[in-house]
């Protein structure tokens, strides 16, 4: 009997490998009362289940050990929020992602409800774990249509390092970026680079390894500079292309690697799936 057959096994083991969530994070799942087992409530930690017989469940979704984990990313729209499940009934990105054909889907990382761009899903729990660590460094690119443009002076202050309320924000990557026809084309599905009347407005290019709650917004707003729009189009070594907007693909062989080599897992490790059609 292989390590994948022992049964029976922690709950909490179950529903990481489910990819649902890391260890830590699916023993808050289990405090808070979300997880079930054959229709019964379980929150204490350290139950076992046995993945051949029980059924686990987390808010009503089923949960199951894939054999393959799953990578893919979504191109967000606006207007969605990133979470599998709200209870005021707004659109949330479950909506657009193959939650039943690919059980314990996950968003690694957020996008706030008015961003757009590349988001990254999985049901690797580890490698979800280790992206989001803060050792590992992964950057992220955004596009920020701003009020006004930040003066090079303004900038260096967010490329030094800027103290922020909830603490200081580790020195970004930012410059202006150049408003040519090229640039207009490219952002215009995502509703940035359009100017209205009063002061002239400015696209920013901005690159953080953080993930803090709003940070690309307060960085910009703390340098007197709000956000209109905001768009993530690069995460770690992914880089949102083939994708229409609303719609997500799985990942390429060649971007999965990517992923391994960015967590020091030895690439051509992670077993996924064959490449389909997005939808």
């Amino acid at each position: 009997m292989t390590e994948e057959r022992i049964v029976p096994m922690r709950l909490q083991r179950f529903l990481a490998r489910a990819g649902v969530a890391s260890r830590r994070g699916s023993e808050r799942l289990m405090t808070s009362g979300r997880v079930t087992v054959n229709g019964q409530v379980v929150t204490e930690l350290g139950s076992k289940v046995d993945p051949l017989v029980d059924v686990v469940a987390v808010d009503g979704v089923v949960c199951s050990i894939a054999e393959k984990p799953v990578y893919l990313m979504l191109n967000k729209p606006a207007g969605y929020l990133t979470t599998m499940k709200d209870p005021q009934g707004r659109p949330t990105i479950v909506d657009m992602v193959p939650t039943d054909t690919y059980p314990g889907l996950f968003p690694v990382g957020r996008l706030d409800m008015d961003t757009t761009g590349l988001l990254f899903f999985t049901t690797d729990g580890q490698m979800a774990q280790e992206l989001l660590h803060p050792s590992k460094h992964v950057w992220k690119h955004y596009v920020a249509h701003v009020v006004g443009t930040p003066t090079e002076e303004q900038l260096n202050r967010l490329r030094e390092g800027i103290e922020l309320e909830d603490g200081p924000a580790a020195p970004a990557e930012v410059e202006i970026i150049s408003d040519d026809v090229k640039m207009k084309n490219l952002l215009a599905p995502q509703g940035l680079g359009k100017t209205g009347g009063g002061e002239p407005n400015a696209l920013v290019s901005v690159t953080i390894r953080e993930g803090r709650k709003h940070q690309v917004k307060k960085m910009l707003l703390a340098i007197h500079h709000r956000v209109l729009a905001l768009h993530r189009d690069t995460f770690g070594p992914l880089h949102l292309t083939r994708v229409k907007e609303g719609e997500w693909r799985l990942l390429t062989e060649e971007e999965v690697t990517a992923l391994e080599r960015t967590i020091g897992r030895e690439p051509g490790t992670s077993p996924i799936m064959p490449l389909n059609t997005s939808k």
